[in-house]
């Protein structure tokens, strides 16, 4: 046991040792005159929590129990859903397949803008009224005839022990696993977490400090690392598919500035092939007074991306079909055309190519989508 001693302030005479535990706990011993206060620290996000007996953290369903960190929520759920695939969205992941979704409460941010704000800014443990064991959740797949999971609605990154051993359940079984995540995640646990995905959509919710900070309660950097993460073990080992969606908010992250240092910055460091997803806001949460977001400021922000020489961009949250469908980036075909979430038309072969040119689509296909 590594022990590290920080010398005692003049205003609080308190000392603290820091004994270093493996995996997710670090205890912090508090001394004072009249008391030991013993805290655990959960190593699983950037906030590094100290918590102390009983204590929950900023998520709220992180909790120390006996010295230790464990989920408050392991195994339950507040709901299960049959989705298209291109809902979560996934547009270059088996098109056209059902995902069984389903989520729990809490986060570790805090966007005043939330789209689920419901389920994941609660902290109200009575919304979670069903419950699955791994084993159940690959039953329920199967049941359902869904090809995949999705760990989606709530941040799944606060509930890593439960989605891991589902997602080994799933493998064992053959059902894929796909994380719907915010990549707010830390280096020492990115990588257990993200192996176990087959796909993964992580929101990348603007490209500004300022705005993770004061509309998100968190660090932009955190994310950039998770992203550049995934994007490297995709391109050296084929492992867990990426792609990455950005709310647009008027005023707030849609600048033609920002939108484009986006897109040159996933282009340089993720790769021309990751599908970037724009989405349009609607009011909610903490910004219900703030308009939706129009149609044109997502057709821009595709040119935008468009021009940085990313190859597959969408629009969502609107009635664009154009926007919706995928492209072949040789000869420029409809490879997919989308109509929201249906898949209308699908002409990539066996081999993930192009059925006119021959030209290889990035992602995960099945080997002939039945319309």
């Amino acid at each position: 046991m590594l022990q590290e001693t920080i010398p005692s302030s003049p205003e609080s005479s308190i000392n603290l040792v820091l004994c270093f535990y493996p995996m997710m706990q670090r205890v912090a011993k508090r001394f004072t005159s009249a008391r030991i206060v013993i805290m655990t620290q959960c190593s699983l996000c950037p906030r590094q929590c100290f918590l102390s007996e009983g204590q929950v953290g900023f998520c709220g369903v992180r909790t120390c129990q006996k010295g230790n960190i464990i989920s408050l929520s392991y195994s339950k759920t507040t709901g299960f859903a049959v989705d298209p695939i291109e809902k979560k969205p996934l547009n270059h992941f088996y098109p056209g397949t059902k995902i069984l979704s389903f989520g729990g409460i809490g986060c570790n941010l805090a966007c005043r803008f939330c789209q689920n704000a419901s389920t994941a800014q609660s902290r109200n443990p009575s919304l979670l009224t069903a419950s699955a064991t791994p084993e159940e959740i690959v039953q329920l797949a199967k049941q359902y005839h869904c090809e995949s999971v999705a760990f989606t609605y709530n941040e799944p990154i606060i509930a890593a022990e439960y989605v891991q051993d589902a997602a080994v359940a799933c493998r064992s079984a053959g059902v894929k696993t796909v994380a719907v995540s915010n990549g707010y995640i830390s280096e020492k646990h990115r990588s257990a977490f993200f192996d176990s995905m087959d796909a993964v959509n992580i929101d990348l919710k603007s490209f500004s400090e300022k705005f993770y900070r004061e509309y998100c309660g968190g660090t932009l950097e955190p994310v950039k690392e998770t992203l550049q993460y995934l994007a490297q073990q995709y391109m050296v080992r084929a492992r867990t598919w990426l792609e990455v969606t950005t709310l647009l908010i008027p005023s707030l992250n849609d600048s033609d500035q920002e939108i484009g240092d986006l897109c040159d910055w996933v282009a340089k460091h993720l790769g021309w092939e990751v599908p970037l997803h724009f989405s349009a806001f609607r009011p909610a949460h903490k910004l219900l007074t703030m308009p939706s977001t129009p149609p044109r400021t997502l057709f821009r922000a595709r040119e935008i991306a468009m021009s940085s020489g990313l190859r597959y961009i969408y629009t969502g949250n609107i009635d664009d079909p154009a926007g919706q469908s995928t492209y072949c980036p040789q000869c420029g075909q409809t490879v997919i055309l989308r109509s929201r979430y249906v898949v209308c038309e699908y002409e990539i072969d066996e081999e993930s190519c192009c059925k006119y040119c021959g030209q290889t689509i990035s992602g995960c296909f099945a080997e002939e989508k039945s319309l």
